[in-house]
């Protein structure tokens, strides 16, 4: 009974020694016997993003985070633009996707995010010239065009004359499933109504991604036994993966019951889905099932990146909307107008508003990149086939040692050459739309997306966030507001 008591004594000194280092903020990272670096992430669970941030500030932009002895959760984490220009750009044979990252996004199967080498060359080009062609830019312009006369329009007309509060986060994922959902298949889900009604697609995204993010969070062999006992996150996975597959399955099939009958009455369209023209691609493989499964895991990697591209801040509405009457002829100055892509384009302050939103809340967080043969970064660390990298994009941002003490103020400015041009700034600082040869093929997908909407909302409608709204990230793998965004909508023209 004594030993008991002893141990028991320790056990609560040991707890009392953590949660006293743990209540200071700007206590450094302490490596626990046993424990490793594990109350660090324990103590953390509601602001992921926020303490890494903090950390890499202090540490210098690079530290070794130490998880419990024996288990797999050893990480070096960055936020150096050397490192990531090595490692995305310089080195890039030697820092591929992987098996680990393959693992913990195995719901992607072999899609352009999971694959490397030959397969991901091959995707890569594809997907480029699909992207890239005349027929796709003409789908894309329709396609927004659509989406802001019957999507947006109505929503926030409807808005206004019923005086409610609007999550302008689902508003503009709403837009953004919908949008990227007729890009990639042809169909509108009609998920941006008056109605908001929900989606299963769309939620059962978002409840994979949240339980991928837990993934980077445990030792891979509690993932995997919570995975094989179906429970906690890897429950939810497993019930959002069947309704992901069997959504994408309808979409497949609906899809050639349309084109059957679009070659036998030889009928041709303007713009083209890339499902159709992947299936030209699928046709070529030797089995339905092979054809099915490529088709499967394109669509929803397809999905996945265009859905989740963020929106503005509500930051710099004022002075965006001033910079935008550039564009506009003076008698129209002061009436309801849309903007076409090619007047948007025109206004440098409206793309350094959206990059500087970019830099602050990038789409995705982090990556994960592990070395195939032993190497050493420019910080000096040492890595090898073992080390986990990661690097965090959200607190690249943040770093006064990348973008100077005025690094958390919201300012377009930055962006903004003394000719009144957009300065280009290299994506290893500025990685919004990743680095190197994985540089985001959608880029200007969705900067033409996010300007043409950004001009006619600003133009027509004011915005304002309501007073004291909690605006913090979620933990996820895609950079969501925990709370929404939570705001009231007028008429500027009624």
């Amino acid at each position: 009974m004594a030993s008991i008591g002893v141990v028991g004594i320790f056990f609560a000194f040991i707890c009392f020694v953590i949660f006293h280092h743990m209540s200071n903020k700007g206590w450094h990272l302490i490596n626990w016997p046993i424990i490793g670096m594990l109350p660090e992430i324990i103590f953390n669970l509601n602001r992921p993003h926020e303490r890494l941030t903090e950390l890499l500030e202090i540490t210098g932009c690079t530290y070794l985070f130490k998880g419990p002895w024996l288990s797999d959760m050893t990480f070096l984490k960055t936020a150096d633009p050397a490192n990531v220009n090595y490692i995305m750009n310089i080195h890039f044979t030697n820092f591929p996707k992987g098996s680990e990252f393959r693992k913990i996004f195995d719901i992607l199967g072999d899609g352009i995010f999971n694959s490397d080498s030959d397969l991901w060359k091959s995707q890569r080009r594809s997907s480029q010239a699909l992207i890239t062609h005349q027929r796709s830019y003409k789908f894309l312009v329709k396609t927004i065009h659509d989406k802001v006369t019957r999507g947006i329009v109505p929503v926030l007309d409807h808005v206004c004359r019923q005086g409610i509060v609007m999550d302008m986060q689902d508003f503009f994922q709403r837009f953004t499933f919908d949008a990227t959902c007729m890009l990639v298949t042809g169909y509108d889900p009609g998920c941006l109504s008056t109605e908001f009604p929900k989606i299963e697609f769309a939620e059962a995204m978002d409840a994979a991604e949240e339980a991928i993010f837990h993934r980077y969070l445990w030792p891979e062999t509690i993932w995997k036994g919570l995975r094989m006992l179906g429970l906690g996150q890897e429950r939810k996975l497993k019930k959002a993966w069947e309704t992901l597959d069997r959504i994408v399955a309808e979409y497949i099939s609906r899809k050639r019951g349309e084109r059957d009958q679009r070659l036998e009455s030889k009928k041709e369209e303007e713009g083209v889905d890339l499902l159709t023209s992947f299936m030209i691609e699928a046709d070529a493989m030797a089995s339905k099932s092979s054809a099915d499964k490529f088709l499967r895991d394109t669509i929803l990697n397809l999905m996945l990146a265009g859905r989740d591209t963020t929106s503005s801040e509500p930051q710099g509405i004022g002075q965006t909307e001033r910079r935008a009457q550039a564009i506009i002829p003076p008698d129209e100055g002061s009436s309801y107008r849309l903007f076409s892509t090619e007047q948007v384009n025109k206004v440098a302050y409206l793309h350094a508003a959206l990059c500087e939103s970019l830099r602050l809340y990038p789409p995705v967080p982090f990556q994960l990149k592990v070395p195939l043969q032993p190497d050493i970064l420019p910080s000096g660390h040492r890595v090898d086939p073992k080390t986990r990298i990661l690097f965090s994009l959200y607190a690249m941002g943040r770093m006064k040692s990348i973008w100077g003490d005025d690094c958390l103020e919201f300012k377009p400015e930055r962006w903004i050459s003394e000719r009144g041009s957009v300065k280009h700034q290299p994506s290893y600082r500025f990685m919004a739309f990743n680095a190197g040869p994985r540089t985001c093929l959608g880029k200007e997908v969705a900067l033409t997306q996010m300007k043409v909407v950004a001009a006619d909302i600003i133009h027509n409608y004011h915005i304002e966030v309501v007073k004291g709204h909690p605006v913090v990230p979620s933990a996820s793998i895609i950079l969501h507001m925990k709370y929404g965004l939570k705001v009231r909508v007028s008429n500027r023209w009624a």
